[in-house]
């Protein structure tokens, strides 16, 4: 199975990213790749076992999905394995670096659209996840 990696580098403390990542408050915020689109809904059970999902919808209504899944691993503040619910793996590391944390998240892609449609998509969802975390951190 080919995998993509995206990366960011966020300024902000490791914990806030964790807790943006992770709480269903925050995902509901930033979990989307533009802004036509939102996630109107969030669940999460962050422990090995435990699922989660993320309704992604269009914001005029014409299209959404779930992006659901089951969590195979889970270090606090440091990394994050899942299986989606088409079998799919990827995983997520938080690395703390200086003032800023490091985020890589790598995925098993799938076969609806290409290579570079879907890195440009996780990369946009990953921006728009550091931009959120950096600008609630510094303007509470």
């Amino acid at each position: 199975m080919t995998s993509l990696t995206v990366e960011t580098l966020v300024n902000a403390d490791l914990e806030y990213v964790w807790e943006c990542w992770t709480q269903p408050k925050h995902i509901t915020q930033w979990n989307f790749a533009s802004p036509e689109w939102h996630c109107p809904r969030a669940e999460n059970d962050l422990r090995p076992g435990g699922t989660f999902s993320y309704r992604m919808e269009a914001k005029n209504g014409s299209t959404g999905f779930d992006y659901a899944g089951k969590y195979s691993a889970v270090v606090p503040y440091s990394a994050i394995e899942y299986t989606l619910e088409d079998t799919r793996k990827g995983n997520v590391t938080f690395k703390k670096e200086g003032n800023t944390v490091k985020i890589v998240e790598t995925f098993e892609v799938e076969d609806t659209h290409t290579l570079e449609q879907q890195r440009m998509g996780w990369q946009a969802i990953l921006n728009t996840f550091m931009e959120y975390t950096e600008n609630k951190q510094h303007n509470p």
